[in-house]
């Protein structure tokens, strides 16, 4: 790899980085900047707006407006650095011993980087086929940002083989990833004195006795005969992330709502799961719920249900990039990614890029440069293939 390509792609991770694309915030500058740049460079790009017009996801076309190319996927979101202790700026880039820090250097700037640092050579190329590199948004906070986009391809732009996903796998091809499904529970009770429970419902009692079944529902999915060893764990998990409710000690809670989620090997739906709650919900926690008084209820909303990626639907996918990296085996990971959404849209898709996941979400996240360099590599063998 030359080192002008390398160079342009440290000076694109620095600017990307500079944006603060938290996910809570507008994207829009960032988009701005490659949306100029791919201009600069005559590759034309498509931007998909979200609801509120704050974000946007961009989804640019190299090559021949052909069905069979390959859409390089990312994203431009990045998780908060409020409270993590930083040994400098998140947002400033800095390489110390090999290592280039700063937030979303490895979560995912860096494949993003990559991505439009190779675009000139992949206009140089002479594809046969094209590549798509997509940027999307709202990643971090349930994979929604990459769906419009999704749904372009075989209408507006032509639908491509197969998608690669550069979600940090140190390089390695993931072919199966688990998908994650996200709940909030409202537990609505009703107040009264606390010397008196036959006057009221106690919604944070109830509410807690729902968060215990789902604990022991994760202990059952631990010794279910639906494992995979294949996945660290190697079952389906459930996990309750946050509860809040009540207001006084010698008051019977009007309330409680807590934040819950599912992690499903794949070919274990989120309705099995979600189904299991509700049954205990409904003929055991809602009775007792509403033994002294009427009214009280519990409600249940599904925020996001990323699906798994399945290896079987995907050896086409891991076949290529596997020769790309030089590797023999493919991997499974145990967190989602939007390579299960190109999946049910039919693309085929793995999970391949740069960085360790251990790295990500964390303070002094680090892209080391020589996966940089690596995932260059893999970018020019992409465009090689395609232009055969």
């Amino acid at each position: 790899m030359s080192a002008d390509i390398e160079a342009s792609a440290r000076m694109i991770l620095q600017r990307l980085i500079a944006f603060d694309t938290v996910s809570d915030r507008s994207n829009l500058a960032l988009v701005d900047y490659i949306e100029g740049y791919l201009r600069g460079l005559g590759a034309p790009s498509w931007r998909a707006p979200n609801a509120a017009g704050d974000k946007a996801a961009l989804l640019a076309t190299i090559g021949p407006m052909v069905p069979g190319g390959v859409v390089l996927s990312g994203h431009t979101d990045v998780v908060p650095v409020a409270g993590q202790n930083w040994s400098g700026d998140p947002f400033v880039l800095r390489e110390i011993d090999g290592r280039l820090y700063g937030r979303g250097a490895c979560d995912m700037k860096g494949f993003g980087a990559a991505a439009l640092a190779m675009a000139p050579v992949f206009q140089a190329a002479g594809l046969k086929r094209p590549i798509h590199i997509l940027l999307s948004y709202d990643e971090e906070t349930g994979c929604r940002g990459s769906l419009d986009c999704i749904a372009r391809f075989g209408r507006e732009t032509p639908r491509p083989d197969l998608a690669i996903v550069g979600e940090p796998t140190m390089m390695a091809v993931a072919d199966a990833h688990k998908g994650v499904a996200t709940f909030r529970t409202r537990v609505a009770g009703f107040e009264a004195h606390s010397a008196k429970p036959a006057l009221g419902a106690n919604a944070v009692a109830i509410g807690c006795d729902i968060v215990s079944e789902i604990g022991r529902l994760a202990r059952a999915f631990e010794t279910s005969q639906k494992l995979d060893s294949r996945f660290d764990p190697p079952y389906s998990t459930l996990h309750v992330g946050t509860i809040h409710g009540g207001t006084a000690c010698n008051i019977l809670a009007r309330e409680c709502a807590f934040h819950w989620e599912f992690r499903g090997l794949p070919g274990v739906p989120t309705a099995l799961a979600a189904g299991l709650v509700q049954t205990y919900v409904d003929e055991v926690a809602l009775p007792r719920l509403t033994r002294f008084v009427r009214g009280p209820s519990i409600e249940t909303i599904m925020e996001v249900d990323v699906p798994a990626l399945t290896a079987e639907d995907n050896q086409q996918a891991a076949k290529l990039a596997l020769r790309l990296t030089g590797s023999d085996r493919s991997i499974a990971l145990p967190f989602a990614t939007e390579a299960g959404q190109f999946q049910r849209a039919g693309v085929r898709a793995v999970v391949c890029g740069p960085g360790s996941i251990d790295q990500a979400h964390k303070p002094d996240e680090f892209l080391a440069a020589s996966q940089l360099t690596a995932c260059l590599a893999f970018m020019r063998a992409l465009a090689d293939e395609l232009s055969r």
